[in-house]
């Protein structure tokens, strides 16, 4: 090979390279520079747990059937405590020049500052899933829509659905999300809300930060500690599928009630078998899709930021499977 044919293959290389595209592991590519369609950026927790793999797939569907209306990108971390990651998706996007941004924070707080930078560049931003911290919102001097369900109603009636199935002064004990996620802190009060109305007690009450591995552990001990526990209320189903291998483990099938929240197929399957008394479904294949649409209204009318809109969470139980 001659020098004139390296320098053209060296060039090659280098063009194929700045091409590429490492942030949009799923879901199409990112429209071109001289496309007029609306290029919006989803940015979602871990795609390991199925209920953001859902999530994906119901925007990624979405997409499919308005491919003449806007562009998708899908985005997701590894690990849901991965926030520094979460915050370099943001950067990227809006250096990528995206026209909105529709997130699933990981943390209430930590993301505001760089989604505060996003709106600042002129991209609009939807708040999904888990809502952002007011107080920061307001430190931040901020406003950002929140599309999504109200966490506390779904776990109190998640909760009240398993009050009626105990005894007044039975115990229980709750599998916490993380503790800086709002939704993880409304799921908490919603159980809390139901089991003092019932006259439940609570004995325990820790967080798994979501992890079914971690539950596992976290329910086992707790199990061993408290013999008397009747229930155990878990935030998400991931935990929920901890709990269900806990109770195995210990011997206690039948005699330990477990609850969940989301409705991803393998809690479906063990409210079936009787292993999972109840969950709550917040549509999890929507809810991008409600973002997706309230950020494509403010795009298009290039309004200011939209009022906050409140989606579906239903109680799932043996009888509506």
């Amino acid at each position: 090979m001659n020098v004139r044919h390296s320098i053209l293959l060296l060039a090659l290389m280098l063009l194929v390279g700045c091409n590429s595209s490492s942030t949009t592991p799923e879901g199409p590519q990112a429209a071109d520079a001289d496309n007029d369609k609306p290029r919006v950026a989803l940015i979602m927790k871990s795609l390991a747990n199925e209920f953001f793999s859902t999530m994906a797939d119901g925007a990624t569907e979405h997409q499919a059937e308005h491919a003449d209306d806007y562009d998708l990108v899908v985005n997701g971390i590894k690990d849901e405590r991965d926030l520094s990651r979460q915050v370099s998706l943001v950067e990227e996007m809006v250096a990528s020049g995206v026209d909105a941004i529709v997130i699933a924070p990981a943390d209430s707080k930590a993301l505001v500052p760089a989604l505060r930078r996003a709106s600042q560049a002129g991209v609009v931003v939807i708040n999904i899933d888990n809502r952002l911290d007011a107080d920061v919102l307001a430190q931040e001097q901020i406003s950002i829509p929140f599309v999504g369900p109200d966490n506390m109603a779904g776990a109190k009636t998640v909760g009240d659905h398993l009050a009626a199935k105990l005894n007044k002064g039975d115990k229980v004990a709750i599998l916490e999300g993380i503790r800086t996620s709002f939704n993880a802190q409304q799921r908490l009060k919603g159980f809390q809300a139901a089991m003092q109305d019932a006259g439940i007690e609570i004995v325990d009450s820790q967080t798994a930060e979501w992890e079914m591995s971690k539950a596992n552990t976290i329910a086992s001990s707790m199990l061993s500690e408290h013999p008397e526990i009747k229930a155990i209320l878990a935030a998400n189903d991931s935990m929920a599928l901890g709990a269900i291998a806990a109770v195995k483990s210990a011997g206690r099938e039948g005699e330990v009630m477990i609850v969940g929240f989301d409705n991803i197929t393998a809690i479906q399957e063990a409210i079936k078998q009787g292993k999972v008394l109840a969950t709550a479904d917040q549509h999890g294949d929507q809810l991008a899709v409600f973002g997706i649409e309230a950020a494509l209204k403010q795009v298009n009318e290039k309004s200011a930021a939209t009022a906050d809109v409140e989606t579906p969470v239903d109680l799932i139980t043996k009888e509506s499977l």
